[in-house]
């Protein structure tokens, strides 16, 4: 089996988990008066489980590759691939997790956006600088103004 399917297997018993919490666990603990709501806190982890598990039951059949055969990752030419790359994004992502609170949100997520445009090859740096910053700043506001969750944008030791 090709690796592209085992991977749909992982993710097709994590969705399946993810979908009996979502439509157990997370219904059980609900209030009365939360019961009688359309839309319930459970309700878009239950979308989410549907569609994972239907994504996953297309790529476990091998719908999505048509006529046109596409070729497999070779688990045994691995090296050929660019893994550096993607293992230097992974760590790119661990060190923004870590960072996203002592550095602030609009330090740390444009130094992310731009750090990864860098490892993936963008050159133009004005281009990059700006693109991260407005998708920072458009993010920070929305999540900070139109959704109320606080989000630190500056560092811890230049207040909050």
């Amino acid at each position: 089996m090709a690796l592209d399917r085992w991977v749909a297997l992982v993710l097709l018993g994590i969705c399946m988990v993810y979908g009996y919490t979502a439509w157990f666990t997370m219904d059980a603990t609900l209030p009365p008066i939360m019961k009688r709501l359309a839309v319930w806190p459970s309700s878009f982890p239950k979308v989410l489980s549907i569609a994972g598990i239907v994504l996953c039951l297309i790529v476990l059949s091998g719908i999505e590759k048509g006529e046109e055969k596409i070729g497999d990752i070779d688990y045994r030419r691995l090296h050929e691939y660019n893994l550096g790359q993607a293992i230097a994004l992974l760590a790119l992502m661990v060190a923004y997790a870590l960072l996203l609170r002592p550095a602030g949100f609009l330090l740390a997520t444009s130094g992310f956006l731009i750090g990864g445009s860098v490892l993936l090859g963008e050159r133009r740096w004005i281009t990059m600088i700006v693109v991260a910053s407005i998708a920072t700043i458009g993010i920070w506001y929305l999540v900070q103004e139109v959704l109320g969750i606080f989000l630190r944008p500056l560092p811890f030791f230049l207040g909050t």
